[in-house]
């Protein structure tokens, strides 16, 4: 399945890009999608356990299994002041 990673926040100056598409098998979870994106690009391995993920517009664990076509979403974690 193919399923397109949008990123957020600072996540776009460490990737140089808004989105990518990354193929996953078919009963691939959100967790093994983080993993993958992880392997691409490794300058967001350093925030692997503070990053924020939703799959379309509802935040979602890692343990949820995504659809062929699905758009994931990863943010920073919230910064205040």
């Amino acid at each position: 399945m193919t399923v397109t990673i949008k990123f957020w926040s600072y996540f776009r100056d460490h990737t140089h890009c808004e989105s990518t598409e990354i193929e996953l098998p078919d009963s691939a979870t959100l967790g093994e999608a983080h993993l993958a994106v992880l392997n691409q690009f490794p300058a967001l391995a350093a925030m692997k356990n503070s990053t924020l993920k939703a799959v379309g517009v509802d935040y979602q664990d890692d343990d949820f299994a995504l659809s062929n076509g699905d758009e994931v979403s990863l943010f920073p974690p919230v910064q205040g002041g």
